[in-house]
């Protein structure tokens, strides 16, 4: 094994940042992405995300860790390079948007013929055999990640799994890597084929989803019975067999992954005959159609919303179902009113107002819809529709 491995990251984003920093702390590593203010960041040791631990690592830690908006820099003398841009889903094509990691493989492919290139994007299955066919080399393997939004360093500093879509010997020296970076040293790497990476990836995601909507059912079902949705859960988790986690009701699933992952699983199946995939999108659906019904019950005029993001310690509000239940608040006449941070420069976001001051908010809002509690809200408990039972992501 080279003492001294060169790593190139691509993609400055959840995955490409917390792996960023695991590697450099025994690795060369260089994160390559297009937005200046990202390469800057990193440069000055900071990080493009809200993680407080990558934040730790970056400030006391020797780490070797640069980045460059130089593509060309980036991929020429790397041993790995790791593609860690997003996917998002085609609801024309009913397919990933796989053109930017396409792009970033064929660069990567052309600067560099030695390097091993590990696909952590999310994609279809069956697509990595696709361009290794395309470009008639064994050197494109998948490998999946299972990051927390907020915990991403963490969750690749404690794996519950590391898989391989490849066995050669630089997927096994990658999989050491990924050991060597870690806290878990008696961790064993799973080898298996692409495809089979591929649906892990992507029936993980699923079955999180598949949970979350089992137990935003459950909920509404109690809403509607006038029932205690915190005691049913409890009684239903206390079975070893189910358990807890992923329990918390909510607005719905939502962010980076589930929303997109779920269709994409659907829309592998193709021909396969299936129910379940289906309903768990629908039920999704479903779950925000329930809530805009119940806080319209409340006959209240001016709806405010705390916060976008979907919990606590993120800063993703990307499709968060919280605006999908603003929009049809909207569709029915209320005026929507936003409390968000993140938005702090501006006063308009998707044509509802963004107020910076949280008093000022508080005040103006006659009902306030939060998916998580906060001790900012301590005070307007009147005010407050949430399904945040137990106070816990």
């Amino acid at each position: 094994m080279i003492d001294k491995v060169k790593i190139t990251v691509v993609g400055a984003g959840y995955v490409g940042m917390s792996l960023g920093v695991l590697f450099a702390q025994q690795n060369d590593v260089v994160v390559h992405d297009i937005d200046k203010q990202r390469v800057q960041k990193i440069n000055n040791n900071e990080s493009t995300i809200f993680d407080k631990q990558i934040e730790t690592f970056l400030s006391e830690k020797q780490l070797s860790l640069t980045a460059t908006d130089d593509k060309a820099k980036a991929y020429k003398d790397a041993n790995f390079i790791i593609i860690a841009t997003p996917t998002s889903f085609d609801e024309d094509s009913h397919a990933f948007d796989t053109s930017v990691v396409d792009s970033v493989i064929e660069d990567a492919l052309m600067a560099n013929h030695d390097a091993l290139v590990v696909i952590k994007s999310t994609i279809p299955v069956g697509h990595t055999e696709y361009l290794q066919k395309k470009y008639s080399t064994d050197r494109i393997i998948f490998s999946p990640e299972f990051l927390r939004e907020g915990s991403a360093l963490k969750d690749n500093l404690f794996p519950t799994r590391i898989i391989i879509g490849g066995d050669s010997e630089q997927s096994k020296e990658f999989a050491n890597l990924l050991i060597a970076g870690s806290e878990i040293k008696n961790i064993s790497p799973m080898f298996m084929t692409s495809g089979e990476a591929e649906a892990v990836k992507l029936f993980s995601n699923t079955f999180l989803a598949m949970r979350i909507a089992f137990f935003n059912e459950m909920d509404s079902f109690a809403m509607a019975n006038n029932l205690q949705t915190k005691d049913i859960i409890e009684g239903v988790r206390l079975d070893p067999r189910i358990g807890e986690g992923y329990d918390n009701p909510s607005f719905g699933y939502g962010g980076y992954c589930l929303p997109k992952d779920t269709k994409q699983l659907l829309a592998n199946y193709k021909s396969i005959p299936q129910n379940l995939i289906e309903a768990i999108i629908s039920s999704n659906q479903s779950r925000k159609d329930f809530l805009a019904e119940r806080i319209l019950g409340h006959n209240i005029n001016i709806i405010g919303f705390y916060r976008l993001v979907m919990k606590t310690k993120s800063d993703n509000y990307r499709s968060s179902s919280i605006i999908d239940i603003m929009q049809r608040l909207k569709n029915k006449g209320k005026e929507i009113i936003i409390y968000e941070p993140l938005l702090e420069d501006q006063i308009d976001f998707q044509g509802f107002r963004v107020f910076a001051d949280l008093d000022e908010f508080k005040k103006t809002a006659e009902l306030i819809v939060t998916n998580r509690m906060s001790q900012e809200l301590v005070g307007v408990e009147s005010k407050l529709f949430t399904r945040d039972i137990f106070g816990e992501n």
